[in-house]
């Protein structure tokens, strides 16, 4: 982790709310860097700094040059369109929010807005893929860990091709790799909040960004398996990675705060997010669809 020095607090007031983030900014890097957001899942006392203190973006930044802010959410969730969440409940607009701390970096620090990485899991997973869908001119790329597209989130129409990381566990019990519908129940106790399966999301992006037809070239290893499809618009790509045996957790962190899974060990989300992410980083003009 950094030791502050290079940290900056922020503060913006998007609908009527005071939001706040962090950003961390790359120690040897000119104006003109990405910026990534990295967001964190949901719980009643999560914020930034939870991401900050179980990921590695803080080494990634000085390592690729690349900016990195770590925002709160609202009532420690997201408002990732499933309507489960207390910020979906209270209409928290998430993608005004997030889209305010890319417009503000860019005037501040000189990052590129429309060379934007988004990052999260779980509830910050599912945020991401909306931010790519309703900001993709502004979102290069996103990196998805433990979840799948919202379901109610299809119909969107994107303007701009967005490449996509998407990585989930086997053994994830709290947002299956197969999709399905969230924990939290409605007043009657009906189902909602449904997302898709890794396949179906992964399927998904390839077709939004007019890659070719099939699941591309296939990596397997012991401990898991990644597919790469290539030459979506601008030069946009869709990575799966199915981790064996993974649980509800980043690969490559220790425990975090109430998980019992620890992270897989085989590779670090952080620096290959990161790692995806520096070739692709294109203009808005483009990846335009």
């Amino acid at each position: 982790m950094a030791d502050g020095r290079d940290l900056v607090a922020g503060e913006l007031t998007v609908g009527a709310r005071a939001r706040g983030f962090t950003v961390r900014l790359p120690r040897s890097a000119d104006r003109g860097v990405p910026l990534v957001l990295v967001l964190h899942g949901n719980h009643p006392d999560a914020g930034g700094s939870i991401m900050r203190d179980w990921t590695t973006f803080d080494t990634q930044a000085d390592a690729w040059g690349f900016a990195v802010a770590y925002p709160d959410g609202y009532g420690g969730s997201w408002a990732d369109g499933r309507g489960v969440t207390a910020a979906d409940e209270a209409r928290v607009d998430d993608v005004a929010f997030l889209r305010a701390i890319i417009d503000w970096s860019a005037e501040r620090h000189g990052t590129l807005p429309d060379h934007t990485v988004v990052a999260g899991i779980s509830n910050g997973a599912f945020m991401a893929h909306r931010l790519g869908l309703e900001a993709s001119d502004r979102v290069a790329v996103l990196g998805a860990v433990a979840g799948g597209l919202p379901a109610s989130l299809r119909d969107v129409r994107l303007t701009h091709a967005v490449s996509a990381m998407l990585i989930h566990g086997t053994d994830d019990t709290i947002c299956p790799i197969g999709g399905g519908y969230s924990r939290h129940r409605g007043p009657n106790g009906e189902l909602r909040g449904r997302t898709l399966s890794l396949d179906e999301t992964a399927g998904y992006w390839r077709t939004v960004d007019r890659c070719p037809p099939g699941p591309g070239e296939t990596r397997t290893t012991e401990w898991s398996s990644r597919n790469t499809s290539d030459n979506g618009v601008g030069g946009t790509r869709v990575v799966s990675w199915t981790v064996f045996g993974g649980g509800h957790t980043w690969p490559g962190s220790r425990t975090a705060p109430g998980l019992s899974d620890l992270g897989a060990q085989e590779f670090d989300a952080a620096e290959e997010i990161c790692r995806f992410a520096e070739p692709l980083l294109a203009s808005a003009d483009s990846r335009r669809l």
